[in-house]
C-alpha cells in the first residue's frame, strides 16, 4: 500500500500557482517597463518645456521689435524727422533693450512727404536647436505737417 502525504512543500507549491504566484509572474514580465518610459519620456518632456521657453522668447523679441519700430516712427515722422534719425532711434533702442532676445536685428526707415515708416526684422534667440523663428515689426504713420492758418490769425 502506499500512501500519500501532504507535506509543506505540497502546499508552497500550490502557493506558487495561486493569486500570488500570478502577481508575481505578471509584475516579472513588467521590468524595465519604467525605465523604458522614463528614457522616452524625459526627453519629450524636456523638448516641450525648450519649446515653451522658445515661444516666449519669441514673444518677447517681437514685442521689442515692435517698440523699437514704434519709437523709430515717432521720431522719423516729426516735423523736421528723417528716415535716418528714424532708423538711429529705433536702433539705438533695440541696443539697449533687445541684445538677448533679438539677434540680426536690422532696421529700415522710409519717410516720404506724406507718411513714415520703420521696418525691424531679425530672428529670436535661438533655444531648440535648428529653429530659428523670424521676428518682423513695422510702424506705420503720416507726417506731421503744419498747416497754415487759413483765417489770417
Amino acid at each position: 500500500m502506499t500512501s500519500t502525504h501532504t507535506t509543506g512543500n505540497a502546499v508552497a507549491g500550490r502557493d506558487r500557482g495561486g493569486w500570488s504566484g500570478r502577481v508575481r509572474r505578471a509584475v516579472r514580465g513588467d521590468r524595465g517597463a519604467v525605465s523604458a518610459e522614463l528614457v522616452i519620456a524625459t526627453p519629450l518632456l524636456l523638448l516641450m518645456l525648450l519649446a515653451i521657453v522658445q515661444f516666449a522668447l519669441w514673444s518677447h523679441a517681437t514685442h521689442l521689435a515692435q517698440a523699437a519700430a514704434s519709437q523709430g516712427l515717432a521720431v522719423a515722422r516729426a516735423q523736421n524727422g528723417t528716415a535716418a534719425a528714424g532708423a538711429a532711434s529705433a536702433r539705438q533702442l533695440l541696443d539697449q533693450l533687445a541684445a538677448g532676445p533679438l539677434d540680426n536685428a536690422t532696421v529700415a526707415a522710409d519717410r516720404g512727404p506724406v507718411s513714415a515708416s520703420v521696418r525691424v526684422t531679425g530672428t529670436a534667440a535661438v533655444v531648440v536647436p535648428f529653429l530659428s523663428l523670424p521676428v518682423r515689426a513695422e510702424a506705420a504713420g503720416p507726417v506731421e505737417r503744419v498747416v497754415p492758418d487759413l483765417e489770417g490769425r
